[in-house]
């Protein structure tokens, strides 16, 4: 969603190495190189050699030749690596700050991005979220709030970022070691599932979800083409599969 801004106030080359690469505008395309799968007509690819490994001599060249960082800027840090090794690790600190009252409610809102003004409302969402309430995020999605300064309860962090959207296993991980701590169902937590879906992947994901028996998922910003009236009807009926409405009034329902 902020490649064309971010791209083209970054003052050297930038390699692309997975598939999120949204059209690029001609102010930095010149200093754009596509790695591997990835490509797009017009922009450099970084070749491969007769050994089998990346030649970056034209990358190389190519941040050379620009300026780079002329100033200093205030550091800015985002906490990630909230995989579910790190989580469950200290699941005992979740239990006791969820027994105790400190955290009521934990909120999954991720998936993937796009450039719609309606994928405002995950960034809204997050940001009217309670401070008694954590974050779990993942995948492209994440990018729009990911850098949120949420605070802590106590000293677990109010944002966690699981990772892109391949770890989407860690997050359903999470979810079911804590069921198992709490010796109750997955679809008992005080959790709820706030997803956005652009492409394949996140209907992989969706799929995953709905195989394990996961309920109560909320998705949009509009549904996926594949779920027709009928569909839809049948995956509500199974899985109270809900469309997104307002951040206000999904929160209000999430925590009723």
């Amino acid at each position: 969603q902020n490649q064309t801004k971010d791209f083209s106030k970054f003052p050297g080359a930038i390699v692309i190495t997975t598939n999120c690469l949204m059209p690029p505008h001609e102010t930095y395309e010149d200093k754009l190189f596509s790695l591997g799968p990835v490509g797009y007509p017009g922009i450099n690819s970084v070749p491969y050699t007769e050994g089998g490994t990346f030649e970056f001599t034209s990358v190389i060249a190519k941040a050379l030749e620009l300026p780079g960082f002329t100033i200093d800027q205030p550091p800015r840090q985002v906490k990630t690596g909230f995989a579910r090794k790190a989580v469950l690790n200290v699941a005992d600190q979740v239990i006791e700050a969820v027994k105790q009252g400190k955290i009521r409610h934990f909120f999954l809102v991720g998936g993937c991005d796009g450039a719609k003004p309606d994928r405002n409302y995950y960034t809204e969402f997050v940001e009217k979220v309670p401070e008694d309430c954590v974050v779990l995020t993942l995948a492209c999605g994440k990018f729009r709030f990911f850098d949120k300064q949420l605070g802590e309860i106590g000293s677990i962090p109010r944002l966690m970022d699981v990772g892109q959207c391949n770890d989407a296993y860690s997050a359903i991980q999470i979810a079911l070691g804590l069921a198992q701590a709490f010796e109750i169902d997955v679809n008992q937590l005080p959790l709820s599932m706030i997803l956005s879906w652009y492409e394949q992947k996140a209907v992989a994901v969706l799929l995953t979800l709905l195989y394990l028996g996961i309920k109560d998922i909320r998705l949009g910003p509009t549904l996926p083409a594949f779920i027709s009236p009928n569909v839809f009807k049948l995956l509500s009926e199974k899985y109270n599969l809900k469309p997104i409405t307002t951040p206000e009034q999904d929160l209000a329902i999430c925590l009723s």
